[in-house]
């Protein structure tokens, strides 16, 4: 009878505090480690530069034709659209999109390369995964921090690009270019997850962070500067275009040409960008057909609406959202299936 008591009274043993959201808890340790870091504003002076300069340097032709077509649809749009006249890098777009479009994704490789092995080489990697929360949390968390930063940075070019358009040449956007803007900078924001996601990869699959650095430049460089060279000269090898070629197979070769060259994310994010910043854009691809080629040839130009730029970009979209899942899901699996030791 004392015995049973004794055991009545005994304390139960304490169970493990695991919050429910433990992602948040590392997510908003990892947000404000971002915010007061060096790499957070030396990126944020890259991207404003990156993307003032063109817009400066196109401010004349810009406020021109805002003058010329006062009141017209899509004119607030082309603060984004226009670069400098007669300027060309590389035969790159040197206007804010492109610009974007080419530094944005540094911003993705920058703030993961160092994720995970930067915590394994302090040591801190096992007794971040030994606190009561779930494993995934720490993987979660960081991606969901990083992405955040990116997003404030993007935000805030963004929003100084307008400003200026407002204040210094005068122009005053509708609410369809507002909301074309809106669905750019998602656009945008998806983006960059596809590099951060693939920063995460890296990050996880090599051990040294220098490594990995080198290594996501440098494919970032081989995919955004010379990804099109490349793919246009092994196209030219294999599927060459010839003038004395009938038009149905010219035709059949473009289409293939587009084809192989959607592989790259970012012929992806060009073509959803160009369509949503700029509603003249009726066609993303080649026609298929002689019959399709002559109904473009003899199309009237005219503005999109945006639901009909939206038709003609959902594939982009969902092709670069399905890659980062994809990079996403394979960097989640390895994190969760390799030994983490103190």
């Amino acid at each position: 009878m004392t015995a049973a008591k004794a055991q009545a009274e005994a304390p139960a043993p304490m169970e493990r505090s695991v919050p429910r959201a433990g992602w948040l808890v590392v997510a908003g340790k990892e947000f404000a480690d971002h915010l007061l870091s060096v790499r957070f504003f030396v990126l944020l002076l890259v991207l404003g530069l990156a993307a003032g300069i063109p817009l400066f340097l196109a401010a004349e032709r810009i406020r021109s034709l805002a003058s010329e077509v006062s009141g017209a649809q899509a004119v607030f749009l082309a603060l984004f659209i226009i670069g400098p006249q007669d300027v060309s890098i590389f035969g790159l777009d040197v206007s804010v999109q492109g610009f974007i479009g080419l530094a944005a994704p540094l911003l993705g490789i920058a703030f993961a390369f160092d994720a995970v092995n930067g915590e394994r080489a302090q040591g801190t990697l096992p007794r971040l995964v030994a606190q009561p929360i779930h494993r995934d949390d720490v993987i979660n968390g960081k991606f969901v921090a990083s992405l955040a930063a990116i997003t404030l940075v993007l935000l805030a070019v963004v929003l100084l690009i307008s400003g200026f358009g407002l204040l210094r040449l005068g122009i005053v956007p509708q609410w369809a270019e507002v909301l074309r803007l809106g669905l750019w900078f998602l656009v945008t924001v998806v983006y960059v997850a596809l590099w951060l996601a693939f920063g995460l990869l890296i990050s996880v699959v090599i051990r040294r962070a220098a490594t990995a650095a080198l290594v996501g430049f440098g494919i970032w460089m081989l995919i955004a500067m010379f990804g099109r060279f490349i793919v246009n000269l092994l196209l030219g090898a294999f599927a060459p275009v010839s003038s004395s070629a009938p038009v149905d197979q010219t035709l059949s070769t473009f289409q293939l040409h587009d084809f192989v060259l959607r592989l790259l994310p970012t012929t992806l994010y060009n073509e959803a960008s160009s369509v949503l910043l700029n509603p003249s854009l009726t066609q993303t691809s080649t026609p298929a057909t002689v019959g399709q080629l002559a109904q473009v040839q003899q199309q009237v130009p005219t503005l999109l609406a945006l639901d009909q730029s939206l038709l003609l970009v959902w594939p982009q979209v969902v092709a670069l959202l399905a890659l980062s899942v994809i990079c996403f899901a394979i960097a989640y699996v390895r994190f969760m299936g390799e030994e983490v030791r103190a």
